[in-house]
């Protein structure tokens, strides 16, 4: 018996559509989508482009070039909004023994208790916070630190100089790496305002199981390959593939202002294949710890 041509045309046509829908993409997440964690600090809120992977290979680091010009009016603006203040971690290091420790002022200000978790469960109080009217810094003072970092705030930057970004991203021990882009003018809005100059780095990779923002790595220390701290993470722009740090003539002058020095310290050299292991020791040994800030006395 001779099949209907419509009956065969059907087929056919059925045999198109479900395969059509077999093979598409439509509605499917792409196999490189990250979930986005919820931003608790004043960071760049744009999210992270797929195409804009920064942390899945590092690029290539480039060599340094000329001298980083001095700040200037027509600098990048850089607008972050500061809300009011709530409970929250961020990062702080030992500038010496006696118990000074650098930060971020957003890390800190305002809040009614700020303590250091220093591993095991273990707390150290905080028995005082200074924090800076003109930069996002701030200093918390304890009854001593166990080691402390040397400070390199009187040395030339130049541009495309690596530097390694360590801390708390997210509340868990991270790391970043990049390259110093420029100067830029870092704007405040909101519970306070203020403008000061920051350096602008290129991130050019991560530790791994970090995806998403930075956020809990405010206050960390920024190194540049002799081991020295050269900076502060105060902000970031993950769509951009920013990261933001005071400058050291910002933090030489705030120490200045609070007649504090730092006694020098631990600075061993730093590279692209040791920075994550170098991170881990730093950690381990104190020298950088994670800021909890309390709000509420609940």
């Amino acid at each position: 018996m001779k099949i209907p041509d419509w009956v065969v045309y059907a087929i056919v046509l059925i045999a198109i559509v479900g395969t059509l829908f077999s093979s598409g993409t439509g509605g499917r997440e792409r196999p490189y989508a990250v979930p986005r964690p919820e931003i608790t600090e004043p960071y760049f809120p744009e999210p992270l482009e797929p195409e804009d992977d920064i942390f899945a290979e590092p690029r290539p680091m480039p060599e340094p070039g000329p001298l980083l010009p001095d700040s200037h009016p027509f600098d990048e603006r850089v607008v972050v909004q500061v809300d009011a203040p709530e409970d929250g971690i961020g990062t702080a290091f030992a500038i010496n023994r006696s118990g000074l420790w650098l930060t971020a002022r957003h890390v800190v200000d305002g809040c009614t208790r700020v303590g250091l978790s220093v591993g095991n469960g273990r707390m150290v109080r905080v028995d005082e916070v200074r924090t800076s009217p003109d930069t996002d810094l701030a200093l918390l003072v304890t009854d001593r630190a166990p080691v402390a970092l040397q400070l390199g705030l009187e040395r030339e930057l130049r541009v495309g100089e690596t530097a390694f970004h360590v801390g708390f991203p997210q509340g868990q021990s991270g790391e970043a790496v990049s390259t110093l882009e420029s100067r830029s003018n870092l704007i405040t809005r909101g519970r306070y305002e203020m403008e000061e100059p920051v350096l602008a780095w290129s991130e050019r990779g991560r530790s791994d199981g970090i995806p998403g923002t930075l956020s809990g790595m405010s206050g960390g220390p920024v190194f540049d390959v002799d081991g020295s701290v050269i900076g502060v993470t105060v902000a970031e722009s993950p769509r951009r593939g920013r990261i933001y740090s005071a400058s050291p003539d910002s933090i030489r002058r705030f120490l200045d202002s609070q007649g504090e020095a730092s006694y020098g310290g631990d600075a061993r050299p730093i590279s692209a294949s040791s920075y994550e292991a170098e991170a881990d020791r730093l950690r381990d040994e104190r020298a950088v710890v994670k800021v909890l800030c309390r709000v509420s006395d609940r």
